[in-house]
């Protein structure tokens, strides 16, 4: 099937609302291709793009990319200096996501961000905040406990002004405290590099955490680099939708609802 005739398929299908991405492997794939850490980081940055590009062009409303933990820090100071580096290329061509009438959110802590990362952060809201297509949230130093503190400190701060009442917590309050309380669950998760794991208090998200459970992970939403080959000739099946392998993202194919 050409590209275009699969394309026209896949968007006269049902399609999830929302998306997300943990960016995840891009040192490990420029490692087993010989090449320093940063290539991979380069390599995923530019991917990601794309990626952000076809959900757009696919009629995604909402997109999440986790591509910067709280956990990174950790990393060598060259390799963190460089992927903040690339994060200033994409938030400062914004003008690449008000073509696509996409808007930007940044959801994250500023905690040990240089005040030039914090200006391009706000420079790409800002400037996109009129768009009306896609929404794209960057989960930028971003770490699942820190929103979880986070939640509960706002809880109880609303708590003692008398805003809520304790015997009244249940799962609405929590979800409408995350970062992410006026954005739908999340629908879909794809994670790159392989490893079955997850991160953040998507969990929480009713609708995200019953659609996970029920996925053959190794097989339909993190499917192996080694296996894109199978990948591309078959299709995959979940709760009665069918998947076509969708994204190519440094050489791991990714199926995708239709």
């Amino acid at each position: 099937m050409k590209k275009n005739d699969l394309l026209e398929e896949i968007t006269s299908k049902k399609m999830p609302t929302h998306i997300a991405f943990i960016l995840d492997g891009n040192g490990r794939w420029a490692k087993n291709k010989g090449l320093p850490r940063t290539a991979g980081h380069h390599k995923g940055a530019n991917t990601l793009q794309e990626i952000v590009k076809a959900c757009s062009n696919l009629g995604i409303k909402y997109c999440t990319a986790y591509v910067f933990s709280t956990e990174n820090w950790s990393r060598p100071e060259s390799e963190i200096s460089f992927i903040m580096k690339e994060i200033k290329k994409i938030c400062k061509d914004y003008q690449k996501f008000v073509k696509l009438n996409i808007k930007v959110k940044i959801i994250g802590v500023r905690d040990y961000l240089t005040k030039d990362i914090i200006e391009m952060l706000d420079l790409v809201t800002q400037k996109t905040s009129n768009c009306t297509g896609m929404t794209l949230l960057l989960a930028f130093n971003y770490g699942a406990r820190r929103e979880m503190i986070d939640c509960v400190k706002e809880i109880v701060n609303k708590i003692n002004n008398n805003e809520i009442k304790i015997d009244d917590l249940n799962e609405k309050i929590i979800e409408d405290n995350l970062y992410t309380k006026d954005i739908p669950s999340v629908d879909f998760l794809i994670r790159t590099s392989g490893e079955i794991r997850v991160i953040g208090p998507i969990f929480i998200q009713k609708s995200y955490m019953r659609q996970f459970m029920n996925i053959k992970i190794d097989t339909v939403v993190m499917v192996d680099w080694r296996m894109k080959n199978e990948a591309k000739s078959n299709y995959s099946y979940f709760n009665g939708y069918r998947f076509y392998p969708l994204f190519l993202f440094r050489g791991m194919v990714y199926n995708f609802f239709i």
